[in-house]
């Protein structure tokens, strides 16, 4: 359409979109000159409001400009703590998993009490062929220890890893895999948790004292080679090549 167009059909003069907007006419005058010239976000909001348009008709790439492109369309949403992240978002990502659960959290324990009906789900999604994997910290690991003194909480780090294992025990689900990360590796594991779901992830780096739910979150959808859903999957991976089953390191 583009902004004269959009004056005519208004029946507004130049001079009347520059008083509604707050700027001068000589300012319009350039914006109907000059095709490229793109307005401040703020003056096109007001001058589409005026014309009764949406942005798009009158100043498209201004709009394409903002949508993301390449791999900056990986960022699905990011929250400032892990907590703020919809339940329902958890849910719905572990029950759509149909080829990969990769479960690459120190300790994995909030799953078992924030996904309703998670053990069934777990049986279920093995049984069906997808690849369920859980990545733990050892609970008997120095870094575990120090992580204990850093949260000073009463649900310790080696507690949850604990009742996650049970958990593991119960389900006695063939083909589930569950490994400790490496004495090695655990600073790198127990400092960024990265849960996987076929091409969705959710990456949590833990702050400083901050415990796993308050730290921040990013849910990131894969789009293409190289981008940072492959950065994480590929680092959770390399954790995974070292650790210990979970078996060996209990036995």
């Amino acid at each position: 359409m583009g902004l004269r167009s959009a004056l005519d059909d208004a029946g507004m003069t130049p001079r009347r979109l520059a008083n509604l907007v707050g700027v001068s006419a000589k300012q319009v005058e350039r914006w109907l000159g000059d095709a490229e010239l793109t307005p401040h976000a703020r003056n096109r909001a007001d001058a589409c409001r005026a014309l009764g348009v949406d942005e798009e008709m009158v100043w498209p790439q201004a709009v394409k400009d903002r949508i993301k492109t390449g791999n900056d369309r990986e960022l699905v949403h990011s929250y400032p703590y892990r907590s703020a992240c919809p339940s329902t978002v958890w849910a719905e990502l572990v029950e759509g998993a149909e080829e990969e659960l990769f479960l690459a959290g120190y300790t994995n324990y909030f799953f078992f009490t924030q996904v309703p009906a998670f053990p069934e789900t777990l049986r279920r999604k093995v049984k069906s062929g997808c690849r369920v994997r859980f990545l733990l910290g050892d609970p008997g690991g120095e870094v575990t220890r120090q992580r204990e003194a850093v949260e000073d909480v009463a649900l310790s780090v080696s507690t949850r890893i604990r009742i996650t294992l049970e958990h593991l025990d119960r389900l006695a689900v063939e083909g589930l895999e569950a490994r400790f990360s490496a004495a090695l590796d655990a600073i790198n594991h127990v400092s960024l948790s990265v849960f996987r779901f076929d091409h969705d992830a959710l990456v949590t780096p833990h702050l400083a004292r901050l415990v796993g739910h308050d730290s921040p979150l990013m849910h990131l959808r894969r789009h293409g080679d190289g981008g940072m859903f492959d950065r994480f999957a590929e680092h959770a991976e390399e954790l995974w090549s070292r650790g210990v089953p979970v078996g060996e390191r209990r036995a």
